[in-house]
């Protein structure tokens, strides 16, 4: 009886993790403006070393977490979390 509670438990924490809707926003501070994007690569398709400091590569070597923002005298790169509803079944 403990082994088939124990891997119902499993599967509703599979079920939940399998609906949870979460996506990566690189966040971009530049000039007093807010840009949103959903990745590294797309924010440097968008904005150039001489707009940001800071090349595609230089940027994804640099290793941005949610503790580790990316900071220059020209922008300031965050990334974070974007948590959306579950899908609809």
């Amino acid at each position: 009886m403990i082994i088939f509670h124990f891997f119902l438990t499993l599967l509703e924490i599979s079920f939940i993790e399998m609906n949870k809707q979460e996506r990566t926003v690189i966040h971009l501070e530049l000039n007093g403006q807010h840009h949103y994007f959903g990745s590294i690569k797309a924010l440097c398709d968008n904005f150039g070393k001489e707009e940001i400091g800071i090349t595609y590569k230089s940027l994804a070597n640099y290793g941005i977490t949610p503790e580790k923002p990316f900071t220059n005298k020209y922008c300031i790169i965050r990334k974070g979390t974007l948590i959306t509803a579950p899908k609809a079944e």
